[in-house]
């Protein structure tokens, strides 16, 4: 088992969900982070005053999945969320040791 985190641009979250649902993937967690890489920021106006903005709002994705999905679930992810500007995110790939589901008991695979 394998966690897939992603950080997305926030407008491409359907388009992401529909393709890992196509795969297979029926769960995943979604938090609206804010952060920056070489994106750097950018200013914007407001009222007349420029201002910066240092950090960039995004989606933060994490996904649980069968190593043998590990794969797919990266190359939807990725080419679903691409853009092909800066800023279209990362994804990171870690292992799961365990997992279980608390309503059934039910650990590691069969919890996804």
């Amino acid at each position: 088992m394998k966690l897939v985190v992603a950080i997305i641009k926030p407008f491409k979250l359907d388009e992401v969900r529909q393709a890992l649902t196509a795969i297979g993937v029926h769960g995943m967690t979604v938090t609206e982070v804010k952060g920056y890489g070489r994106q750097k920021g950018h200013t914007e106006m407001y009222r007349g005053a420029e201002y910066i903005v240092n950090f960039l709002p995004k989606l933060r994705l994490e996904i649980a999945v069968a190593s043998d999905l590990v794969a797919k679930a990266v190359e939807v992810i990725s080419t679903g969320a691409r853009t092909g500007q800066i800023g279209d995110g990362k994804i990171f790939v870690t292992p799961i040791d365990h997992a279980l589901r608390i309503r059934t008991g039910e650990t590691d695979s069969d919890a996804l």
